[in-house]
């Protein structure tokens, strides 16, 4: 192959490293209107009357809009492929107050000084009521956090918010109580993850204003384009034809801007003033008023025989949505599809779960998508279980994990028609020299070292629903262009998905231009979430280009006076005619194409994929633990990937280490923290505190590659998986050097220290 597994720079990286205006802020003209959301401090209340008089005298004052001023119609912010499983829960501004920041009043006006004195000068009466915090304590509470009759679950997903209750299931696979029951170990666990943040380098933002045609254009930096002009269309109730979404590019997003946190306001403003509007979220807000991962208590109980083959598997978990459903219903189905597969030697399985609402922020997408919270407990369980039977953590996953080839009854009856997991896990334990560091030694200056093993899946796009397409273009001198519906995050798809057209076109890839997303010319794509961009946007890009060769054939045979097109060879510079020798360059047919033409040279498909083929991953880490401090220093992290066919060695290594980083934060450092009112603690990097690279030690990754035969040359999905195995893996190497099993994240040298004492 000439373009693929192969590192190609990344087509933005100059323009990026020389601080040339990428970004939404950069590219905001001069003169919008500055929008700020008024915040409520009460975790619930409503909304008794709020005075705007004082502040409108503000000199620069423009608008300040009120739940009175708003429409009635409620959405959910979720960015989901309609009909979203998220229920229309939300409004844009509400007289019932549902967490701490809900906003009360938007104020809009010339700069940020004005608005701030205007937000100052607004005085609120509420009345302030009891707030629901526990999410153990959700279902059927007195305290109802959404008791409107509007209450709108577009899916039934087995929601019901006079019970607190976002979505509600459960399934069995065989007689799970009686595999129980002929198990010789159970392991039995609940485990608790807390909320943490995305914290991408550039906030929630966008811009709006309102084009020649009396069109709104929202600038955003956001994961889904579409989406976005789905939401502000049914939030503003506004026909979607009336609204252009444009994406420029985005620092960071790691699924928060999956969600339409803010797009909604600014768009609002605009519709009420004419005037362009900006909207920035500050670091705190970022913090305290966007979507998080959910919290979560995952119970696991395992039942294996003596030597080590597990029987039966049960996962039943709790998820706290907080204030509103966005992502919920979807996100907890995760933690037990994309967890309890790894395993299939297994008779029986049970998976239940409920999300429930609180009276805190609410929680969205995050990378992982609760596969993170299912695969920290089940695999924390396996462990459990490998030390219970005397066994190597690593033998007993080898004679229990999931082949290729086989059927996987607890991942929607798919077969796994590419896995490498074997060969990962293998890899990995060579890697960190397993033996030698497990289970534990003495260091010479008394710290304990020692390994922890885990494993992880996720998948690739949503099976069944998800749409990726793309429009490829020859034009004069026969250079291309991609446009794609795909959101680059930084992570490369534009590179990446040119990797591909330039393989398929047989070019290199500085000849194909690649264009960013904008919903009135980009083809349809549900947008850059569920691992999908590599796998169902690169398949929509491969059949593109089938078309479009067979296009350039049609234009060649008229040039080259051939009968039949199917005859011809297209060499990438050249259409051949075998029979005559004859030829005509990719550089003349493209200027051809501009006079007395009837076949135009460009092409558009669409793909969708049956299957949601899982890439794998092992990984190790090896930790150095003070026990007369509690303190963790990771020392060493190796983790193997199959992610079927590397497209781009060097992309997909940066992923999978930016991804193991932000795993070894939620393990080791980052809690959202409330107090006893629902006030989120932690509002700035001050006091959430994510690593350093002082704090992750050595880093190395390897690939095993399958083939998946419905993936773009056998590639399959990486950006997701690569967060879920540091949790697991750090947790059991804390166990090993301790002995004292965490089942909280995170896991920090104070909880260590008393975990210690207590033990002693």
């Amino acid at each position: 192959m000439r373009e693929i597994n192969r590192v190609v720079m990344k087509k933005d990286a100059l323009q990026l490293m020389t601080g040339k205006p990428a970004y939404t802020e950069d590219l905001a003209p001069e003169g919008c209107l500055i929008v700020k959301a008024l915040r409520s401090p009460h975790a619930r209340a409503i909304v008794r009357h709020v005075d705007t008089k004082a502040a409108l005298t503000v000199p620069g004052i423009e608008c300040i809009l009120t739940a009175e001023d708003v429409p009635k119609t409620r959405f959910t912010i979720a960015g989901q492929t309609y009909p979203e499983l998220s229920p229309y829960d939300r409004l844009i501004l509400d007289r019932q107050i549902r967490y701490v920041g809900d906003p009360v009043a938007l104020v809009a006006g010339r700069d940020a000084a004005c608005v701030d004195k205007a937000m100052r000068m607004i005085k609120v009466e509420y009345d302030i009521q009891e707030p629901l915090l526990d999410f153990r304590q959700a279902v059927d509470n007195p305290i109802v956090v959404h008791p409107e009759d509007d209450w709108n679950p577009r899916v039934p997903v087995g929601g019901d918010n006079r019970r607190n209750i976002i979505a509600q299931a459960e399934e069995d696979w065989g007689d799970v109580d009686t595999a129980f029951q002929k198990s010789d170990v159970v392991i039995d666990r609940i485990y608790h993850t807390k909320q943490v943040q995305q914290s991408m380098m550039e906030t929630f933002r966008a811009y709006t204003y309102l084009d020649e045609f009396g069109r709104l254009v929202i600038v955003s930096s956001t994961q889904v384009p579409f989406h976005v002009r789905r939401i502000v269309a049914t939030a503003l109730e506004i026909p979607k034809s009336k609204i252009r979404v444009v994406k420029p590019r985005i620092g960071g997003g790691f699924g928060a801007k999956q969600t339409v946190v803010m797009e909604c306001y600014p768009a609002l403003i605009t519709m009420r003033t004419g005037k362009r509007a900006y909207m920035a979220y500050t670091r705190e807000e970022a913090m305290t008023v966007s979507s998080p991962r959910h919290e979560a208590d995952v119970h696991v109980r395992l039942g294996a025989s003596r030597d080590g083959i597990i029987q039966v598997i049960s996962v039943e978990s709790l998820w706290n949505g907080g204030a509103y459903g966005d992502h919920s219903p979807t996100t907890v189905t995760l933690s037990g599809h994309k967890s309890i597969p790894l395993y299939n030697r297994f008779s029986a399985f049970r998976f239940r779960y409920t999300a429930v609402y609180t009276n805190t922020i609410a929680a969205g997408a995050y990378r992982g998508y609760g596969a993170t919270q299912g695969i920290f407990a089940l695999e924390s369980a396996v462990n459990e279980l490998a030390d219970r039977l005397h066994m190597d953590p690593g033998a007993l996953r080898l004679q229990n994990i999931v082949q290729q080839g086989e059927r996987m009854p607890a991942y929607f009856n798919e077969t796994a028609l590419s896995c490498n997991l074997g060969e990962c896990l293998k890899r990995v334990q060579a890697m960190i020299g397993w033996e030698h560091v497990y289970p534990r030694h003495v260091l010479p200056d008394g710290k304990i070292r020692a390994a922890g093993l885990a494993l992880a899946m996720q998948g690739s796009s949503i099976s069944n629903v998800d749409v990726a397409s793309a429009t490829i273009k020859v034009n004069d001198d026969g250079f291309y262009t991609l446009s794609i519906g795909a959101t680059d995050m930084g992570t490369g798809c534009d590179t990446i998905l040119a990797q591909i057209a330039a393989e398929c076109l047989n070019c290199s890839v500085d000849e194909i231009v690649t264009r960013g997303v904008d919903t009135d010319t980009s083809p349809y794509d549900s947008g850059s979430y569920a691992s999908s961009t590599t796998y169902l946007t690169g398949m929509a890009v491969v059949k593109t280009c089938r078309s479009l060769i067979q296009k350039i054939k049609e234009k060649a045979a008229l040039m080259l006076d051939c009968d039949d097109p199917s005859n011809l060879e297209f060499t990438g510079d050249a259409v051949t005619d075998p029979a005559s020798g004859r030829r005509v360059t990719r550089q003349d047919l493209g200027n051809a194409a501009m006079i007395t033409n009837d076949i135009a040279l460009e092409a558009t498909e669409t793909h969708y994929s049956p299957t949601s083929p899982p890439p794998y991953m092992a990984a190790a880490a090896v930790v150095d633990v003070d026990l007369e401090t509690g303190h963790i220093d990771l020392v060493d992290y190796a983790a193997v990937v199959d992610c079927g066919t590397v497209i781009n060695p060097a992309l997909a290594r940066v992923q999978t280490e930016g991804g193991l980083v932000q795993g070894i934060g939620m393990t080791l450092m980052e809690n959202v923290q409330f107090d006893s009112l629902g006030r989120i603690q932690n509002n700035s990097f001050m006091q959430y505190r994510i690593p350093s690279r002082m704090d992750i030690g050595k880093i190395r990754v390897e690939f095993a590659p399958s083939y998946e035969p419905n993936g773009p040359f056998g590639a399959k999905s990486i950006g997701e998986i690569v967060i879920n195995t540091p949790a697991p893996a750090i947790a059991e190497a804390v166990y090993q050097a301790t002995g004292i099993r965490f089942t909280e994240l995170p896991i920090t040298a104070e909880k260590v220290y008393l975990g210690l004492k207590d033990k002693k």
